[in-house]
């Protein structure tokens, strides 16, 4: 394969990337279905053009490029935008699903794969760590189309996001008990953990030093660059310390979106940071998705149909048992799942990126090798394709949509946007960027437009939304925590005991505990707050 052809396949692919988008707007189905449905229709075609472009077609879809340049790309998009704030908030059902669940559905669909297969337990309970992360990409396109309630699409976000690294730490350790011909499990577990807590770290550290590196500098094109280090680089430095790179990309990117982002960008460097790396999500999507479909083959598919259709079984299982046995779990101590919501994430655990590039990983000489990266392509050709068209027709069973804008939620979005505005027209004339009459005259525009935006606050404040509940509640666990703060400030400053201040921060953390459990539903309860 010369550099020419594989820089023409790549133009070609994102022509044909770009043609299906488009049709599948007019349609009105999911980008990444629509384009995995386009590669396995361009992989079976039998055209002239196709035909010369995709018979010699270099191999994308190795796990060098899928992990070390795809997926650090899709998670540190993804963890950027997540805040803090939120994931702490539904961090039980998440972590959850992310930890507990992986080992459900690993166990589940490896037994079964065992039982129903005949694969060699530890080789199929590898094929069940494969599987068992998900890929919410076309999930969250419908939820954003169909207005889901964010809470849900936090849900869906946050475990693909945590469960990606806990399912890849699981299949490096079942991997190499293969190869030793038995499995510790003190041992495996401690390298479990290892791997987990080592890239936790690394993608903290790093992210906290690029967020310092963020704060003293104000130039979009060198904080864009240095956020795409921060991506690639903790992914590079943890797999380099046999460390979980997953965990590091992700850990790194949420410390980053926190503390450089909100704290030490402006908001045109912001803006920019976001249409960069939705716009590479974008690509990176487009490619993978495609390329899926592209190895494909659906003659294999159709003449090994029996394996291919109980290995989608046993990972559907594994779905089910997880989701169905945890959440309720998780109900019994947090705010609840409903259930809702619970059907939502069965047939949103969608298999992609990662659950490939953990198959092609396999060295040649594993066992059962070439039957596990068939049963993965099947399993990730059937849950985009299926189970990502029967999404929207579920949220439309279920209704499961949010019914009409809150209009307080609108005019609160109006006075932020305002209120930034304004902030970086104060930074232009720091910075001379703009003259005096001209900041006058600015200033004097957007002070009138905040002006109003604030008296639809007022006037819609009364009304006793969600939103504004949720508003209450967030700002009164903000003030708590600062009494807290305070307090145990005061304690090591030497102004009072501990003993002193033990009963007070003992109420503040059981006024926190309640504020984190309170259902922003329920209006009685908040207003007596």
């Amino acid at each position: 394969m010369t550099t020419n052809f594989a820089i023409e396949f790549l133009i070609w692919v994102l022509i044909a990337a770009s043609v299906i988008g488009v049709i599948a707007a007019r349609i009105r189905i999911p980008y990444t279905v629509a384009l995995v449905i386009g590669g396995l229709v361009l992989g079976t075609v039998h055209l002239p053009i196709v035909a010369t472009l995709f018979k010699n077609q270099p191999d994308w879809l190795t796990p060098n490029i899928v992990l070390v340049i795809f997926l650090p790309a899709l998670l540190f998009e993804g963890s950027l935008k997540l805040q803090v704030r939120h994931l702490r908030e539904n961090a039980l059902p998440i972590l959850l699903l992310a930890t507990a669940g992986v080992l459900a559905a690993t166990l589940v669909t490896g037994f079964a794969a065992h039982w129903l297969l005949g694969l060699p337990l530890l080789v199929a309970l590898v094929f069940g760590a494969i599987t068992a992360a998900t890929d919410p990409i076309s999930v969250l396109s419908i939820f954003k189309e169909m207005s889901v309630p964010n809470r849900l699409a936090i849900i869906v976000e946050g475990e693909s996001l945590f469960n990606d690294g806990t399912a890849a730490a699981l299949f490096t350790v079942l991997a190499a008990g293969v190869f030793s011909g038995s499995l510790s499990v003190i041992t495996g577990l401690q390298t479990f953990l290892l791997e987990v807590c080592g890239g936790l770290a690394v993608g903290v550290g790093l992210g906290y030093i690029a967020s310092k590196f963020t704060q003293r500098i104000d130039d979009p094109a060198i904080e864009i660059t240095l956020t795409t280090v921060l991506a690639y680089g903790s992914y590079l430095a943890a797999q380099t310390l046999h460390l979980s790179g997953v965990i590091a990309t992700v850990a790194a990117g949420l410390t980053f979106g926190t503390l450089g982002v909100q704290a030490g960008m402006s908001p045109r460097t912001r803006i920019a940071l976001w249409s960069f790396w939705e716009y590479l999500s974008f690509i990176v999507n487009s490619l993978v998705f495609l390329l899926i479909g592209l190895q494909v083959r659906v003659g294999t598919l159709l003449h090994d149909w029996r394996p291919t259709l109980l290995a989608i079984a046993t990972v559907v299982l594994g779905r089910v048992l997880s989701i169905y046995g945890l959440v309720p779990f998780s109900n019994l101590l947090r705010t609840k799942v409903p259930q809702a919501w619970q059907h939502v994430l069965v047939a949103g655990g969608i298999r992609g990126a990662l659950a490939l590039a953990l198959a092609l990983s396999l060295k040649r000489s594993f066992p059962y090798r070439e039957q596990i990266l068939a049963m993965t392509f099947g399993v990730v050709a059937f849950t985009i394709v299926i189970q990502g068209l029967a999404i929207k027709p579920l949220l439309r069973v279920l209704g499961i949509r949010t019914v009409s804008e809150d209009p307080y939620e609108l005019a609160r979005a109006q006075q932020i946007a305002v209120s930034s505005a304004r902030s970086e027209l104060d930074n232009l004339l720091k910075n001379r960027l703009v003259s005096g009459p001209t900041y006058n005259q600015l200033r004097e525009e957007l002070q009138q437009e905040l002006e109003r935006a604030e008296q639809r606050v007022v006037d819609l404040y009364g009304g006793g939304t969600t939103q504004i509940l949720s508003e209450v509640r967030a700002a009164k666990m903000k003030l708590t925590a600062a009494k807290k703060s305070a307090i145990e400030q005061t304690v090591h400053d030497g102004l009072i005991s501990q003993q002193s201040a033990e009963k007070m921060i003992e109420a503040a953390d059981q006024e926190l505990d309640r504020l984190a459990n309170q259902d922003s539903s329920g209006t009685g309860a908040l207003s007596k707050a």
